[in-house]
């Protein structure tokens, strides 16, 4: 299992996607205050549909107190950031690893991204471009590190309502 981080979220319907994602993947949701939202926003259980209320994101105060509460993401975590020299597929992802985002207007503080710099991650871009939307990013960086771990505990055969493959 992963691990997504949202340092500072902002906008509720990027969480719910993000949380929606972290359900169907398996993943564990972390929100570190403060939020942009309140976790009862119908935004959030929209875009979240109903895995909204079995996700249980684990919220902490602020990053320190992540980081006392989960003391392994010193050194398992990746920050996601359009400033980084490395891509997300340069990662080595194991599971149980972190993948840190920060919130939508600022990202990730340099203070924390200087500290971090070997985990730092991005997803290229067009040149002159600023970003992806957040839960865009989490969906492609999580399912890279699922990929190089074989989708491991996901479904990867799906079949078909009325008809039958073999049918077609």
């Amino acid at each position: 299992m992963f691990n997504i981080v949202l340092l500072e979220p902002e906008i509720a319907l990027n969480t719910g996607n993000i949380g929606r994602t972290c359900s169907v993947t398996g993943a564990k949701l972390h929100l570190i205050r403060p939020l942009g939202f309140r976790l009862s926003e119908k935004e959030i259980k929209r875009a979240g549909l109903d895995y909204w209320e079995e996700l249980a994101p684990c919220v902490y105060d602020d990053y320190e107190d992540f980081l006392n509460k989960k003391p392994d993401a010193r050194n398992r975590c990746f920050f996601a950031t359009t400033k980084a020299q490395n891509t997300y597929a340069d990662a080595d992802f194991k599971p149980g690893d972190y993948i840190m985002f920060g919130k939508e207007s600022a990202g990730i503080p340099e203070e924390i991204l200087t500290e971090n710099r070997d985990r730092c991650i991005r997803i290229p871009m067009a040149e002159g471009k600023r970003s992806l939307n957040l839960s865009n990013s989490a969906a492609i960086i999580l399912y890279e590190a699922l990929r190089q771990n074989d989708f491991r505990g996901l479904s990867s055969e799906g079949q078909l309502h009325r008809l039958k493959w073999d049918q077609c």
